[in-house]
Order: structure tokens, then sequence, then C-alpha cells
């Protein structure tokens, strides 16, 4: 009997339910209009948040660099990237609003995706942090943003991880003799593994999120690369996953 693979997923930990909060796996086709087969991307757009009750003209997207910056966004800012490459907001790895009605979005294929969420101050904050922005603490930056234009305080915030490559997959070389964390380079048959989730979760905690606010979907994209795209397993012209938040 064939496997059914679920369309998406969500997280159910964050404490409202005035909070949309989820990501899609393959089974929905790619989601990217820079990224792969990019022939339906539109129409996948369209149907996957068609049942979320959003409208997939107003999502808002990044041109992701695998960078730090963080951008603020307003409820002028929707549909920025939503039909077209071109409009999406340059240069930025994360967003965070505290507007209702706002989809935010990253695209992913083996990098982390992170939702965080404070419900104090009804802002959420959404990153993509492959090696390179977890290396430029990306994920602290934008909780500092949040902290900086919401008032948001770390003890309050929530955390999501949702799928990516993790440390049985994640093969790295030399260019990582020099990485900051370098306990998260795991050695193993004379090889060595990236611990990016672990790498994230040590900079918020260090930063002062609590331990039990932090979820983790425990999801590897390139084990489950049958529900999954990976990058690693499929190269460079595999298709994007959605990870998307919004306030309600």
């Amino acid at each position: 009997m064939p496997v059914k693979y679920k369309q998406y997923y969500q997280f159910e930990n964050f404490p409202n339910l005035d909070l949309l909060c989820a990501f899609t796996t393959r089974i929905l086709g790619n989601m990217s209009l820079f990224y792969g087969d990019r022939s339906n991307a539109l129409e996948n757009r369209k149907n996957f948040l068609k049942g979320l009750g959003i409208d997939y003209r107003d999502l808002v997207c990044a041109k992701q660099v695998h960078g730090s910056l963080t951008r603020y966004i307003r409820e002028i800012d929707s549909g920025k990237g939503a039909l077209s490459y071109d409009s999406a907001i340059a240069d930025t790895d994360a967003l965070i609003t505290d507007k209702k009605n706002v989809p935010l979005s990253i695209f992913t294929a083996d990098c982390l995706s992170v939702f965080l969420y404070d419900a104090q101050t009804r802002s959420i904050g959404l990153v993509h942090a492959g090696w390179r922005s977890s290396k430029e603490n990306a994920t602290v930056k934008t909780v500092q943003l949040m902290q900086e234009k919401f008032n948001a305080k770390v003890e309050d915030l929530y955390v999501g991880f949702g799928p990516a490559i993790r440390d049985c997959c994640y093969e790295v070389g030399g260019e990582f003799a020099d990485f900051p964390a370098p306990e998260y380079l795991i050695k193993r048959d004379s090889r060595y593994y990236l611990d990016l989730i672990g790498i994230n979760k040590k900079q918020l905690l260090t930063s002062g999120i609590k331990n039990k606010n932090i979820f983790d979907s425990k999801i590897c994209t390139a084990c489950r690369n049958e529900e999954f795209f990976s990058y690693r397993k499929e190269g460079i012209g595999c298709g994007r996953m959605m990870s998307i938040m919004m306030l309600r």
C-alpha cells in the first residue's frame, strides 16, 4: 500500500488560536517563483493558501540571500513577492510583524525555517536559517528586532523549528574548519556533519528564550525526501517548501 503523506503541517504548540503557523510538503508542489520548476508555482500557492483562508495575492515574500537582515512588515507590504520574484523584498532572510492578516513566508529546501511568536505583544517573526545565516546569528537578530519594535520579552517568546536537513545527513567540508560553534560539528567515520538545529537552539537559549518554549518538528528533509524537497538530495533544480506565519 502506498504511503499517504500530509500536504502541510501546522505548529499547534503555540498558545493562541488566532495564529496561523504552517509549512508545506512537496505534495503541494514547488512554491518558489525562482527555484525549481516554476510553471505551476502560483497555482500551488493559491491552492495551499486558499485552504487556510488566505488570498495568495497578499503573501509577503523575500529575496533570500543567506544573510541576517530582518525587515519589519506592515500592511502596505502585503503582496510583495506574491505574484513575481522581482517584486519580493530584496536581500532579506527574516520578516517580523505585529499586523493582523499579513501573511509572512519563507522558502526552504534543507535550510531551517524558524517561527517566532510573542503572545503578549501579539507579534511574530519568520526566519530563513541556513548555515550562513546561522553563523551570522540571524535568528537572534530577529528576536532583537522584535524586542526593539514591539517591546517583546525573550521570556515570553515561543519558537518553532520547521523541517531542515539534520545532523544525520548534513555532511560538510573544510569550509567549516573555523565555524564559530565547533561543538555542533559532529565527526563520524572521518566525516563531519553539522547540527543546524542545535546551533540555533543554543543561540536562542543564550539570548534568554526558555527551553520549554522551543518546539521542534524533528523533520529531516534529506531523510524524508519523498515528502520534502532537499537541495542536498536533488541538486540545484529542486523546488522549495513554503513556511507561513500570520496573525489573525
